[in-house]
């Protein structure tokens, strides 16, 4: 992933979280990860995505207290 793109496409992150684009299509779907669309594809500012990240590694520490 180019560090320069502000905006990604869902077919882009994937591979950076190692995880299934099914995986990041239900994120968006629930809302817990950003997303707008253009051109009827799902955009997600890399802003969005490290926050996202944030999000879940101070939830996972969260759930293990």
């Amino acid at each position: 992933m180019h560090k320069d793109i502000e905006i990604l496409t869902i077919a882009q992150i994937p591979e950076y979280l190692q995880v299934n684009e099914v995986t990041i299509y239900k994120y968006v779907k629930e809302g817990t990860l950003p997303a707008f669309k253009i051109a009827r594809q799902w955009r997600i500012k890399r802003e969005d995505l490290y926050q996202f990240i944030e999000h879940q590694k101070s939830a996972k520490f969260m759930n293990k207290r």
